[in-house]
C-alpha cells in the first residue's frame, strides 16, 4: 500500500472519527485526538498530502499533513495568503462568533495575518527590534526568574511545573522584555492568562487591549531598553492601533509557544521510558538535543498557519477551493514517513516547527535560549526532579493548535530556598454563612492591602 498517495485507505482504529465516515472532516479536538494526535494524523495520510478537518464544532478548513506539500503552501504567498477577510464561511456567516478558534483566526491588521508590501513593512520592525536584544542578558534574565520562581515551590519537595514553572517564566520574561511597570504587567498576566486558559476571554481580551495601549502611550513618554520602545521609535512609524496589534501577536507567540517547548522539553527529559528515534532516553539526552526531539516529534504549536488560496488549486488529488482555510501541520509534516534520513539525525534545518516561508518565526534564537536556560537552571536547582505520576497518566490540553500539558505533577528532596521572598498576603476568606468575616478591632479602620500580582512580587526580590 502507498500511504502518500492514499491509493488504499488503511483501517483506521477502533474509535477513530474516521472509521464509519473517512470522507468526513476530522474532528481535531476532543480529548481523543488530545491524548493521540499521532493516530489521528497516521489515518488522515491514508487520503492524501491533505485531508479535510474540523478546528471546532462548526468550523471547517483542510490540513496540510505531507512535509512537501507543507512547504508549497508556506512558500508561495502568491497562491496563500495570510489575510483571513477572504474566509468565505466566515464572510457567510457559517461560522460560530463564538467559536473557541476564531481569536486565533480572524484578522487583525498585524504582520501575522498581512501579505506583499505591507507584511514586509510589520515585519521589519518586529525583525529589527529582536536583533537589538542582547542575548546575554537575555539568559541573565530568564536565570533570574528562573530563580525566583524555584524557590517558591524547591522547600515543598513537590510542584506543578507547567502552572509553578513553565507557564510563569515566559509571562515574566514578557514583562520584563517589553518593558511593562509593576501594576500595569501583574494586569497584563492575568488577562494572558485568562485568554490562554479559556477564561472569561471577552472581558479579558477587552482588558488585556486597554493594558497594551497605556504600555505603548508610556513608552512613547519615556522610551527606554525595551522592545515596545524600541517599535515604538522605528522608522516604520507605527500608530497606536497597529502598535497594539503588532504587541498582541509577539506576546502570544512569546509565551504559549515557550510554555509548551519549556514543558514538552521537561516531560522528555524527565521521562526515562520515552525513547527517541535513535534509541535513546529521555534522560540521557542533553537539553539542547531534547528541544530539538521536542520540535520535532512534539512541536509546540501543532496546527496553525491558516493561509487562504487565492484560486481553486490542486494538492495532490484534492483541489483546494478559493478562500476557504488551510491549516499547516506541523506535527504531521514533521512525522511524514518520507522524512526518514532528516528525522534520523534530527536535521535542525527541516523540520518546519519555525515554520517556513515569509512568515517563518522571527524569534526562534531567542526562543531556544529562552527553554534552554529555563531547563537546565531548574535541572541544575533540582537534580533528582522526577515525574509524580506514570508518563502515561498526564493529560494533554484539547484543542487543535498546541500541543501542551494540563499539568505536570513533580517530586523532588526539598531544597532551601535560595533568597528571602516576600510573604503575598493570604487571599480574603470567605464570609461565614449568613455573616460577615469580623476584623480585629485595632484593623477595622484600616484599608484592605492588594495584593500584588506575580509581576509586581518579582519587582520587589529583583530591581532592574
Amino acid at each position: 500500500m502507498d500511504a502518500q498517495t492514499g491509493s488504499t485507505p488503511l483501517s483506521p482504529p477502533p474509535g477513530c472519527p474516521m472509521h464509519q465516515q473517512p470522507q468526513q472532516p476530522t474532528p481535531l479536538y476532543g480529548a481523543d485526538f488530545a491524548a493521540d494526535p499521532a493516530r489521528f494524523y497516521d489515518h488522515m495520510r491514508a487520503q492524501g498530502p491533505v485531508a479535510p478537518v474540523e478546528l471546532a464544532p462548526g468550523v471547517e478548513a483542510t490540513l496540510v499533513i505531507q512535509h512537501e506539500a507543507a512547504l508549497r503552501v508556506l512558500q508561495n504567498p502568491a497562491l496563500f495568503v495570510r489575510d483571513s477577510r477572504r474566509w468565505r464561511a466566515l464572510n457567510e456567516g457559517r461560522v460560530p462568533m463564538d467559536s473557541p478558534v476564531l481569536p486565533m483566526m480572524y484578522y487583525r491588521p498585524n504582520c501575522l495575518f498581512s501579505d506583499g508590501s505591507e507584511h514586509l513593512r510589520l515585519r521589519k520592525v518586529v525583525t529589527e527590534s529582536l536583533a537589538k536584544i542582547n542575548t546575554s542578558r537575555l539568559g541573565r534574565d530568564v536565570e533570574r526568574i528562573a530563580d525566583y520562581l524555584i524557590d517558591r515551590f524547591s522547600e515543598r519537595g513537590t510542584a506543578d511545573l507547567l502552572h509553578d514553572y513553565a507557564k510563569l517564566l515566559p509571562l515574566l520574561l514578557i514583562n520584563q522584555l517589553f518593558g511593562c511597570p509593576g501594576d500595569l504587567g501583574d494586569r497584563l498576566m492575568r488577562n494572558l492568562s485568562d485568554l490562554f486558559d479559556g477564561r472569561d476571554v471577552v472581558r479579558a481580551n477587552e482588558d488585556m487591549t486597554a493594558c497594551l495601549l497605556e504600555l505603548i502611550a508610556l513608552k512613547r513618554r519615556q522610551p527606554a531598553e525595551d522592545m515596545t520602545s524600541w517599535m515604538v521609535q522605528h522608522p516604520a512609524g507605527l500608530t497606536d492601533e497597529e502598535m497594539k496589534d503588532q504587541l498582541a501577536t509577539l506576546i502570544g507567540a512569546g509565551v504559549e509557544p515557550e510554555r509548551n517547548l519549556i514543558g514538552n522539553g521537561l516531560l522528555l527529559l524527565l521521562s526515562p521510558d520515552s525513547a527517541s528515534d535513535t534509541g535513546s532516553r529521555g534522560a540521557g539526552l542533553l537539553v539542547e538535543d531534547a528541544l530539538d526531539h521536542v520540535l520535532w516529534n512534539n512541536s509546540p504549536i501543532a496546527n496553525y498557519a491558516t493561509h487562504f488560496p487565492v484560486q481553486d488549486i490542486a494538492l495532490g488529488d484534492i483541489t483546494l477551493p478559493a478562500n476557504d482555510p488551510v491549516v499547516i501541520s506541523f506535527a504531521a509534516a514533521n512525522t511524514d514517513p518520507s522524512l526518514t534520513d532528516a528525522r534520523l539525525t534530527l536535521s535542525k534545518g527541516a523540520h518546519l516547527a519555525w515554520g517556513a516561508g515569509p512568515h517563518s518565526c522571527p524569534a526562534k534564537s531567542p526562543a531556544r535560549i529562552i527553554a534552554l536556560t529555563a531547563i537546565e537552571r531548574l535541572l541544575n536547582a533540582l537534580p533528582d526532579l522526577a515525574l509524580a505520576v506514570p508518563e502515561d497518566k498526564l493529560e494533554w490540553r484539547q484543542g487543535p493548535f498546541h500541543r501542551a500539558l494540563v499539568s505536570m505533577p513533580v517530586l523532588f528532596s526539598p531544597t532551601p530556598a535560595r533568597r528571602s521572598l516576600p510573604v503575598q498576603p493570604p487571599a480574603p476568606a470567605a464570609p461565614p454563612a449568613g455573616g460577615s468575616v469580623q476584623q480585629p478591632t485595632s484593623h477595622r479602620s484600616e484599608a484592605p492591602r492588594k495584593q500584588k500580582g506575580w509581576w509586581s512580587s518579582f519587582l520587589d526580590v529583583f530591581r532592574m
